[in-house]
Formats: C-alpha cells, sequence, structure tokens
C-alpha cells in the first residue's frame, strides 16, 4: 500500500514538474510576443485604421494578441512535456513513434491557422460585409476585428491536430481505427454542425469547410491503421522474442 502512495506522489511530483516547465514557457513566449505586439498588430491589420471604444480596450488587444502567439508558440513544449511525462511507460520503439508528433502537433496546428486566416476569414468577411453594402456604414472597431479573426482561424488549428492525436492515441493503445470507423457518421455529423455554425449560410461556404474537415477525419483513420498494424507487428514479435 505504501509502495503505491509512493508510486502516486512520484507520478503527481512529475506532472507538476512537466505543468511548471509549460507555465513558464508560455510566460517567456507571452513577454516576447508581447514585445513585438505592435509588428503583429501591423501584420494583420495593414494600413487600415480601427477603431477602439476605451483606453482598456487597446491593452486588451496586445494580450490577446500576444496569448495567440504564445499559445501557437507553447504547443510543441506542452505536447513535448506529455510526452516525457508518459515515456517510461512506452517501450523504446514506441518513444521514438510518439516523439516525432511533437514538431508534427506545431506545423499542424499552424497549418489550421493558416486555413482559417487565408481561406475562410476572407470569405466569410466578404459575404459578411457584401450583405450590408448600402444600408450600413462598415466601421470596425479593433475588438471585434480580432475577436472575429479569432473566431475564424482558432478552431481550425485545434481541428487540425486531429491526425496526429488519433495516431498518437493508436500508438499507446487507446483508440483504434475500429472504434474510430465505427463512429464515423456521428463524427461526419459533428463536423459538419462545426462547419455550418462558423460559416455563412451558403451551400458554397459550407462545402469549402465541410470537405477539409472530413477528410481530415478520413485521413485520421488510416494513419491510425497503419500505426494500429505496426503496433500489432511490434507486440507479436516481442512476443516471439520472449517465448
Amino acid at each position: 500500500m505504501e509502495d503505491k502512495e509512493l508510486h502516486l506522489v512520484d507520478h503527481l511530483e512529475e506532472l507538476r514538474k512537466r505543468i511548471i516547465i509549460t507555465v513558464v514557457a508560455f510566460a517567456v513566449f507571452f513577454i516576447a510576443a508581447f514585445i513585438y505586439v505592435d509588428d503583429i498588430y501591423k501584420w494583420f491589420v495593414g494600413d487600415q485604421k480601427l477603431q477602439v471604444l476605451g483606453p482598456s480596450d487597446i491593452m486588451w488587444i496586445y494580450f490577446m494578441l500576444a496569448t495567440v502567439v504564445a499559445v501557437a508558440a507553447t504547443i510543441p513544449v506542452l505536447a513535448l512535456q506529455i510526452w516525457l511525462f508518459v515515456k517510461p511507460a512506452l517501450r523504446p520503439n514506441e518513444q521514438r513513434i510518439t516523439l516525432s508528433y511533437v514538431p508534427a502537433l506545431f506545423f499542424l496546428f499552424i497549418s489550421g491557422l493558416a486555413f482559417g486566416y487565408f481561406v475562410i476569414y476572407p470569405m466569410v468577411l466578404d459575404f459578411l460585409v457584401n450583405m450590408g453594402q448600402g444600408m450600413f456604414v462598415t466601421n470596425f472597431t479593433a475588438e471585434r476585428y480580432f475577436s472575429f479573426i479569432m473566431n475564424m482561424t482558432l478552431p481550425f488549428g485545434v481541428l487540425f491536430e486531429l491526425p496526429v492525436v488519433v495516431m498518437f492515441l493508436t500508438s499507446l493503445g487507446i483508440i483504434n481505427p475500429f472504434v474510430l470507423s465505427k463512429i464515423r457518421k456521428y463524427a461526419y455529423f459533428v463536423l459538419i454542425i462545426i462547419a455550418v455554425v462558423i460559416t455563412p449560410p451558403d451551400f458554397m461556404s459550407d462545402f469549402v469547410v465541410t470537405l477539409p474537415l472530413l477528410l481530415l477525419y478520413e485521413v485520421s483513420i488510416n494513419l491510425s491503421k497503419f500505426v494500429y498494424r505496426k503496433r500489432l507487428k511490434k507486440l507479436q514479435e516481442e512476443e516471439l522474442v520472449e517465448a
């Protein structure tokens, strides 16, 4: 009983260490982003002038931009800390395979943000602005403008992580491709609802967003099959060696 309690304490200490490292990394990235927040702001806005309704809005915008940049930069650190936490429970080959997922998480997150910003955001913005053309004066406040950008990009940053997350969980034996195939129709339904909610109410916009999300899910299933077969083969080889 005491051994189990000591083992649990060791795990909690290790978890605490990983969380602290991640938080410190986020703080460092946040400070660095805040130092260059003017450049980040100008990259998003360009030459257009946005309105603010109060002095506090300026600080809120700066904090939001710095936070988003810090989150994106912290993702590989967080992934590495998760890997280091579960590493003792993994076999040597599993350690090598799962470590490769760390950079993939970062690149997929950035790819999702880019898809949202360069594809979804202009499409939705043009639709909404043209819908009120001739009836309204379109003056954007900085707070609403950046909130809109975040709503159009961050969800895709998270959704684009799906293939790597599925591969990671499959390599650990938590999920398998058979389960993913079994729940395919429910997953499709959820992804379609997400696409409809975050896009303008026209078929083309819904289609442009839905198709990549469904493809991501199918890619995730196929990647899961690949990892699952390799995992089974490795387990069988280990059983033969032990026998």
